[in-house]
C-alpha cells in the first residue's frame, strides 16, 4: 500500500498544556487511487501530512509509507515519494531545466539520466520551451505546474500535493487536473489536500473529512454526498416584501417563517438561506409567489457536506 496510517496520535506540548491535534486517524490509500484530504484550517491536515512523511515525530500509532515504517525509514520512503508544497520553493537563480536537475541531484539521479527527460517534464507541465526561462519570468500558475514536473523526476510511487491550485486561474487549474488525471490513470497515487470542493469532487476517487483531529466521514464523493445530505438545495437570496412592502425584509426573515414548511433544514449564511430537501417543487412553486425573492436550484454537492459537518463559522 502507497499510505498506511493506523491510531495516528500527535500532542504538542507536555503534561495538563498538551495540544492534542490529530486524535487517532486511520488511513489506508490504494495504488494508484487520488486521495483528498479535507478540512477546514486548524483541522489536522498539514500534521497528519508532516507525519506520514517522516517530518513530524508522531506521538502515537503507526505509519507505513510505500511499504517502509515511518519514521524510522522515512528517508529511504521520501525517495520513492513526490511532493507539491502548499508554497512554491523553486529556485529562483536556476532555469526551469536546472531546478529539475539540481532538485533530481537531491534523489541521487545522475545528471546524465535526467537531463534526457527535462523536455518530457516540462512538455507534460505545459511548458514546452521554457527550458532556459528563469522562475522570476514565469507566471504563477507556471510557476506551480513547474512545481508539479519537479515532484516527478523520482518517478514517485506516491505524490503529495497540498493545496496545489491555490491562487491559480480557471485555465491552470484545467490544466494541472488533466495531468493529475493522467498520472492516476499510468498507476500514480496522489494524495491531495485542497479546500476547492468542486477539486476534490473531479478528481478524487475517495476523500476523507478531518475536523479538529477527526475524521468525521470517508468514502467516494458521491457516496459521502448521499449519505450525508439532502439531495437538492435552493438558494433564496434577495428583499423580500413579506407581507406588504413596508415590511420587506432579507432571505432571513422569509426563512424563519416559511423553510420549515418545504424543506427538510435551513441554514443562513449572509444574505442567503439554503434549503435542504428531496423534492424542491412545492419549495420552488411558493417561492414563485414571493416578491423580491431569486432562487438557485441546484444538485446538492461535495461542498454542502463539508459546510454540513464542519460548521460555516471562519476558521483562522
Amino acid at each position: 500500500m502507497p499510505l498506511v496510517i493506523e491510531s495516528l496520535v500527535k500532542r504538542f506540548g507536555q503534561g495538563p498544556a498538551a495540544r492534542e491535534v490529530v486524535r487517532g486517524i486511520d488511513l489506508r490509500l490504494r495504488p494508484g487511487e487520488c486521495f483528498a484530504l479535507l478540512g477546514p484550517n486548524g483541522a489536522g491536515k498539514t500534521t497528519t501530512l508532516r507525519c506520514a512523511l517522516g517530518l513530524t515525530e508522531p506521538s502515537g500509532g503507526t505509519l507505513t509509507l510505500v511499504g517502509l515504517p515511518v519514521p524510522e525509514r522515512a528517508r529511504d520512503a521520501r525517495a520513492r515519494v513526490g511532493v507539491v508544497p502548499q508554497m512554491d520553493s523553486l529556485d529562483p537563480d536556476f532555469t526551469c531545466a536546472e531546478n529539475l536537475i539540481v532538485f533530481a541531484g537531491y534523489f541521487g539521479i545522475p545528471r546524465g539520466q535526467i537531463a534526457p527527460r527535462v523536455p518530457e517534464l516540462l512538455a507534460f507541465a505545459g511548458l514546452e520551451g521554457k527550458e532556459n526561462a528563469r522562475i522570476q519570468d514565469l507566471s504563477g500558475g507556471m510557476k506551480r505546474r513547474l512545481s508539479l514536473a519537479r515532484a516527478l523526476v523520482n518517478r514517485p510511487d506516491l505524490l503529495v500535493l497540498d493545496e496545489p491550485t491555490t491562487g491559480l486561474d480557471p485555465q491552470a487549474r484545467h490544466l494541472i487536473w488533466e495531468r493529475l488525471r493522467r498520472l492516476t490513470a499510468e498507476g500514480t497515487t496522489i494524495l491531495l489536500t485542497t479546500h476547492f470542493m468542486d477539486e476534490a469532487e473531479r478528481l478524487a476517487h475517495r476523500l476523507a473529512i478531518l475536523d479538529q483531529g477527526r475524521i468525521l466521514v470517508e468514502g467516494s464523493p458521491r457516496e459521502v454526498i448521499a449519505a450525508h445530505i439532502e439531495p437538492q438545495v435552493v438558494e433564496v437570496f434577495g428583499d423580500w416584501a413579506g407581507d406588504s412592502p413596508a415590511t420587506a425584509s432579507g432571505a432571513a426573515a422569509w426563512a424563519a417563517r416559511h423553510a420549515a414548511d418545504y424543506s427538510q433544514r435551513c441554514e443562513i449564511s449572509g444574505e442567503t438561506a439554503f434549503c435542504y430537501t428531496d423534492d424542491a417543487a412545492p419549495l420552488l412553486a411558493h417561492l414563485a409567489h414571493q416578491p423580491g425573492l431569486r432562487t438557485l436550484h441546484r444538485p446538492a454537492n461535495l461542498e454542502d457536506v463539508f459546510l454540513k459537518l464542519t460548521g460555516r463559522e471562519l476558521r483562522d
